[in-house]
């Protein structure tokens, strides 16, 4: 998708692909501070009419441009993003178990966000 802008609202926990003025896709997520400061994807969503034109890859892709640039580590619970991880090793650095652990404890304690 040529006139693809990808935006991150760190306020809200989301990553949107924006093409034409209309958000086309997303990834919801959040940030965890312990035992390391990590991006914690859950769902990618794609809306129906804008699917299977890479949309959420490129969601993927700039989502671990962003932990990288901010020294931060993905812990992916979204399946899509684990999925795209191990196809993209030289861009997605596996997560520590331990930080794993620690997101899918936070997510169980907040029950009402995602």
């Amino acid at each position: 998708m040529r006139d693809l802008e990808i935006r991150d609202d760190r306020a809200a926990g989301r990553l949107e692909a924006v093409s034409g003025g209309e958000v086309v896709g997303r990834i919801e997520y959040f940030v965890l501070d312990s035992p390391e400061r990590a991006l914690v994807p859950v769902h990618t969503i794609v809306e129906p009419a804008h699917e299977g034109q890479g949309i959420a890859g490129a969601l993927a892709r700039e989502l671990y441009g962003i932990a990288r640039r901010e020294h931060s580590a993905v812990a992916p619970l979204c399946p899509y993003v684990a999925k795209w991880s191990e196809r993209h090793p030289d861009e997605a650095p596996p997560a520590d178990q331990a930080l794993l652990t620690a997101a899918k404890d936070w997510l169980t304690e907040h029950p009402g966000r995602f």
